[in-house]
């Protein structure tokens, strides 16, 4: 009796989790977890940066082509779904952050890199007049073609530093 009892609540309770680990849904070769849809953490956290950057294109999208107003509403609404859909078709990483850099205008800076020669220069990098961080070789304004004008810079420099004084005529009696 004991024993069908026991029977019954196994088949009332439906289908049991698996009893070994569950692998990556991605197949990289990590365990998976039911909570991060049977991905691993690191696939997982790379698909949430992905839906975040794609929403925020197309939020992007969006806002552009609200601010033209001047054009037609159905040439507003044609452009909108298909720059849409292009985005929403986009699967890799790279195409995202290309249509995101060409969507937003935004320009992507390397601040660890000489901007001369690419070299890595981490912490050590010299910071240029120009704005460009540079190597020990380039840091000078001579060896990397910099777009800063030292004369202007130094003249008004040397106007703030001397004011020109005149003084009052003396009134002869």
């Amino acid at each position: 009796m004991a024993q069908e009892s026991w029977k019954k609540m196994e088949e009332e309770s439906g289908p049991q989790p698996p009893e070994g680990p569950i692998m990556c849904s991605n197949k990289c070769g990590f365990f998976g977890s039911s909570a991060t849809m049977n991905m691993c953490s690191k696939c997982y956290r790379d698909y949430v940066l992905d839906q975040t950057k794609a929403s925020k294109i197309k939020a992007a999208v969006e806002k552009s082509l609200a601010v033209d107003s001047n054009s037609s509403v159905e040439q507003n609404s044609r452009d909108k779904n298909t720059l849409l859909a292009s985005v929403s078709s986009s699967s890799s990483s790279s195409s995202d952050e290309g249509l995101l850099m060409a969507v937003a205008g935004e320009k992507r800076s390397s601040p660890n890199r000489c901007s001369s020669c690419r070299k890595r220069v981490g912490l050590t990098g010299f910071k240029c007049k120009c704005g460009d961080v540079f190597c020990s070789l380039h840091r000078y304004s001579e060896n990397h073609d910099c777009s800063f004008d030292y004369k202007t810079a130094g003249r008004r420099d040397i106007e703030k530093a001397n004011p020109l004084v005149k003084a009052e005529k003396i009134q002869k009696i």
